[in-house]
């Protein structure tokens, strides 16, 4: 079974959210057999900036959904959208 890597961009509820903060528990609340392989910051407007974190998920089905799902949970989330996907 192989690996699949996504960015996946997640935007803060507020421009005053602890980037550094909510990247801690983005990292937490990840599901059992997902990593993340570092993390890219997005200026998107009025200060608002998105966390574009890049995540290893084994190859199965329902790929990044519960990843998805986890970091939805996540206080000060507003959005999780998966920006692109790709096998490693």
């Amino acid at each position: 079974m192989g690996k699949v890597a996504a960015k996946i961009k997640v935007m803060p509820n507020s421009p005053d959210v602890d980037l550094d903060a909510l990247q801690e528990r983005l990292e937490q609340s990840l599901p059992e057999g997902a990593k993340i392989n570092g993390f890219e910051r997005d200026e998107v407007a009025f200060g608002l900036v998105a966390l574009l974190p890049t995540v290893i998920v084994p190859d199965e089905s329902g790929g990044t959904e519960s990843v998805e799902e986890a970091f939805g949970e996540v206080e000060d989330v507003e959005s999780v959208s998966v920006e692109n996907v790709g096998r490693v």
